[in-house]
């Protein structure tokens, strides 16, 4: 069986998330129903990442299985075609190795996420970013993400829902940059890592916004990591402002 490397770009409003839900839209079934329209299913594909609601994807990697030996530009063609009108698209298709798998050789996962700082309402980004109506210190709220760099117990900015088995992770990058753009001045986040918590970039994110607002100090944000108590993580800022903005794999099949 052919095994087919995809990379994926959606828009999550539409979605409960990536992973498939029996009575509700979600990416992952979009792809498995428009896989099944090409060759008999049920199809089950595996992706590098569970997005939740309303989280978009610019490059997500998923693979899937197939008994036909496809071509792999030829697949993505008919999957784009049959995932109309739905605001998804398959950028990319490769064939991989048959040990190869989205979810497990990956190396890393990166985020961007997105805060628009104006006073007017969002229109053409609206839903593509967390609007706040105040502007924010991008230096203190750097200041603050530094705290967060490293290997650490992250209970604090972790979802009481999440299931990973250890809240201890290593987070190699969360960069704050300010950016002006054409509708107003935004703070971009980067944040890199090898896995996630629930939650946890949008706890980091909600967290820093209030350092940059000048509630909290960057500090603080070092003695909320510390408590490893949930109830110490600032507020958790809404999902239509995250992307998952790329995969890292040792052989990158979209290098």
């Amino acid at each position: 069986m052919p095994r087919i490397a995809l990379k994926v770009e959606y828009h999550g409003a539409p979605f409960a998330g990536w992973q498939r839900q029996a009575d509700q839209p979600s990416v992952q079934g979009a792809i498995e129903d428009a896989l099944a329209k090409l060759e008999k299913g049920p199809h089950t594909i595996a992706a590098a990442g569970r997005t939740d609601a309303g989280v978009h994807g610019l490059a997500q990697v998923a693979h899937c299985d197939l008994q036909k030996d496809w071509d792999p530009f030829r697949l993505s063609e008919a999957l784009n075609f049959h995932l109309k009108p739905l605001p998804v698209a398959i950028v990319d298709a490769k064939r991989v190795d048959d040990d190869w798998h989205a979810r497990f050789s990956a190396t890393e996962r990166r985020y961007l996420f997105r805060l628009l700082m104006r006073r007017a309402p969002a229109t053409h980004q609206a839903g593509l970013v967390w609007q706040v109506s105040h502007q924010l210190d991008a230096d203190a709220m750097q200041a603050g993400a530094d705290m967060l760099i490293g290997n650490h117990d992250f209970t604090t900015f972790r979802s009481s829902i999440c299931q990973a088995a250890s809240p201890v992770k290593t987070l190699d990058e969360l960069r704050v940059e300010r950016v002006e753009t054409l509708w107003g001045a935004e703070v971009h986040f980067h944040v890199r890592a090898r896995s996630f918590l629930h939650n946890q970039v949008r706890s980091f994110v909600g967290t820093l916004e209030r350092v940059g607002a000048g509630a909290w100090s960057p500090e603080d944000v070092r003695d909320a990591l510390e408590a490893c108590d949930r109830a110490a993580c600032g507020p958790v800022c809404p999902p239509q402002g995250l992307y998952l903005a790329g995969v890292g794999y040792p052989d990158n099949p979209f290098a």
